[in-house]
């Protein structure tokens, strides 16, 4: 590859960007990203030197599990001194969970790494995986004052480009599928490419370090009105489980039952961590705010404050494997680590 041009490596995973129509049978078959540049030409305006690596047999996003991040990230690893970004593709039902594995498991990344995918295959006519591509490989290159322009873990799909840590997918029906509720989009595709940058982390000198290690030990205790205390029960004693993930009300609100606190109550004592996060699409959880949570705060659950789910399960499967001690996991839990969630004070 020219060592004039800008490097970018093309990883692709899987999903529904990497189908095309075969012309003789009209059926859908792997789109040949080997020869992209010949099935879609406009990228050589771009000037660039892109590579593409698959996974040897590509997955449905569905199928996608903590073996497939380390295979990512190693991929980034071994690559990372040779291109200059990354862009992945990948299905995009589990799209936000691999955005924010990765972004806990690249310490010290300083490099864009663009995901993105569609929803309708890369041949049929109306396909959104075109434009998809050709933009996430435009800002998977972009710089500013010589350096990358968005030097984190994002997701581009349509029009917005969004932190992956904080997207969510909540749309099957149109080309809009993710959102940010938590967080400004960091960049708005239009004529231009109109970048946000004080929502961009800051570029930093510094040296990509993986940590592979994802401990998958954990639950989800998702709250309803009825739950049972033999379903509470279940969940908190899963053999080997080390954390829960408490899905509440509101604003991080639950029942005041004294079966369901003591329960709880139990399981933290044995050194369970509960990391308390909303059921709401939008919006924090404020320990306190309500009689309903107070109690929580009082026996030990970890405020999660305004984290999505995704985020909230790949955080906790990246400190449980680091095996750290258990304040210093409800320590980072509490904490941003990577732009996962907003801390607040006073």
């Amino acid at each position: 590859m020219s060592e004039d041009r800008r490097k970018i490596l093309l990883i692709y995973t899987g999903g529904t960007i990497g189908m095309a129509v075969d012309p003789f049978t009209n059926s859908l078959r792997p789109f040949d990203f080997h020869h992209l540049k010949e099935q879609i030409p406009e990228l050589d305006q771009f000037n660039l030197a892109i590579k593409v690596i698959s996974f040897k047999d590509p997955i449905d996003s569905s199928n996608m599990n903590p073996d497939h991040w380390k295979n990512i990230a190693k991929l980034i690893e071994m690559n990372y001194h040779l291109f200059d970004g990354f862009v992945i593709l990948h299905g995009s039902d589990t799209m936000a969970y691999t955005a924010s594995a990765l972004s806990f498991m690249l310490k010290g990344l300083n490099k864009p790494v663009v995901l993105t995918g569609s929803q309708l295959p890369m041949g049929q006519l109306r396909t959104d995986g075109r434009e998809n591509l050709i933009t996430a490989i435009e800002i998977a290159s972009a710089t500013n004052n010589g350096k990358p322009r968005v030097p984190e873990v994002t997701i581009l799909f349509e029009d917005e480009l969004y932190r992956g840590n904080r997207t969510h997918k909540y749309n099957t029906e149109y080309f809009e599928a993710f959102d940010s509720p938590n967080y400004n989009i960091l960049a708005k595709v239009g004529v231009n490419i109109k970048y946000f940058d004080n929502y961009i982390l800051p570029y930093k000198e510094d040296t990509l370090n993986v940590n592979y290690d994802m401990d998958c030990n954990i639950q989800v205790l998702f709250l309803y009105p009825g739950i049972s205390k033999a379903s509470v029960n279940a969940i908190l004693n899963t053999p080997n489980v080390k954390g829960i993930i408490l899905k509440t009300f509101g604003s991080g609100n639950a029942p005041t039952d004294e079966w369901f606190i003591d329960v709880l109550d139990e399981a933290i004592k044995k050194e369970k961590i509960i990391y308390n996060v909303t059921q709401c699409e939008t919006g924090s959880v404020k320990p306190g705010m309500y009689e309903t949570s107070k109690k929580l705060e009082l026996i030990g659950v970890v405020n999660g404050a305004d984290i999505l789910i995704e985020a909230a399960i790949t955080k906790l499967m990246h400190l449980l494997g680091q095996q750290y001690n258990h304040d210093k996991i409800i320590k980072a839990l509490s904490e941003s680590i990577k732009g996962e969630m907003t801390t607040y004070h006073g």
